[in-house]
């Protein structure tokens, strides 16, 4: 199984790179993030990308993802029915990962069927499935990871959103927030471990 490479990124189309690593090119189907960030990379130069090797009887491809916890959030995302590979990183290309445990962790099936490819009854299908065993980092998303939150209501959101998808209500957790607020509690992660220790 191929999970990391690092090597010299030779070209990059509209959703693959060419990574060349020891004097072999990769192909490599990459997901929105992960494209960003090689794209940032001038040619001849270094980049990296977390991998998942798909191999099925009449297709061999390599997926790229930005972080371990993207390509995490892709594997959950392919274990639902009816969710294949293309699907998963079709939705990781047009969202955001943290954009996409969010919608599951909310059962926001419709800003999941905005991608296209996925109708109504597989996004419903995917947040049935998956909803509860989306983590708290997740939903937080590495973007997000230790960031000062100026803006105390996109933090508080998104630390609403992530006690949501660890099994609490809406009203529980928004409750929870205004209280680690009170409290003193400035970034999202000060704001839900607090929050988490009241419960």
């Amino acid at each position: 199984m191929i999970g990391y490479l690092k090597g010299k990124v030779k070209y990059l189309d509209h959703d693959y790179v060419l990574l060349e690593v020891n004097g072999v090119g990769y192909e490599i189907v990459c997901s929105g993030a992960a494209f960003s960030r090689l794209s940032g990379v001038k040619p001849g130069e270094d980049g990296e990308v977390y991998t998942y090797l798909k191999v099925s009887e009449d297709d061999v491809t390599l997926f790229g993802f930005a972080d371990v916890n993207e390509k995490q959030l892709f594997l959950k995302l392919t274990s639902v029915q009816g969710v294949g590979a293309k699907m998963a990183i079709a939705i990781l290309s047009s969202m955001k990962p943290s954009e996409v445990s969010e919608a599951i962790a909310t059962a926001d099936s419709k800003r999941l069927s905005a991608v296209k490819g996925v109708g109504k009854k597989t996004a419903e299908r995917i947040i049935l499935e998956l909803h509860g065993k989306i983590s708290a980092d997740e939903l937080l998303g590495a973007e997000s990871a230790g960031k000062s939150q100026s803006a105390s209501f996109a933090g508080d959101d998104e630390a609403v959103a992530a006690l949501m998808g660890l099994g609490f209500t809406k009203q529980e957790s928004a409750r929870a927030v205004e209280r680690a607020r009170a409290g003193g509690a400035q970034t999202v992660e000060e704001i839900l471990a607090t929050a988490i220790r009241g419960m």
